[in-house]
């Protein structure tokens, strides 16, 4: 029973690494690459920062798709 315990935490705090890298790259992304016109960057900034892993999710799946197809980068 022990090890069942172990592994379950050992996958948790993996995925939560993992999600907390995932969170700090969006952010990065975000401040790197987003175009300076606008109120745009520190929107999508304060949306990352704020909504955590889910903000972060939301920016990669709807906004840096159209970023990188609009602006190149």
């Amino acid at each position: 029973m022990e090890i069942i315990i172990v592994l379950f935490w050992l996958v948790a705090m993996s995925i939560g690494l993992l999600a907390t890298i995932f969170w700090i790259w969006m952010i990065i992304d975000c401040a790197k690459n987003e175009p300076d016109d606008g109120n745009d960057k520190i929107v999508w900034i304060l949306v990352v920062v704020l909504a955590g892993v889910i903000g972060a999710a939301v920016y990669y799946f709807v906004r840096r798709p159209e970023r990188m197809k609009k602006f190149g980068k």
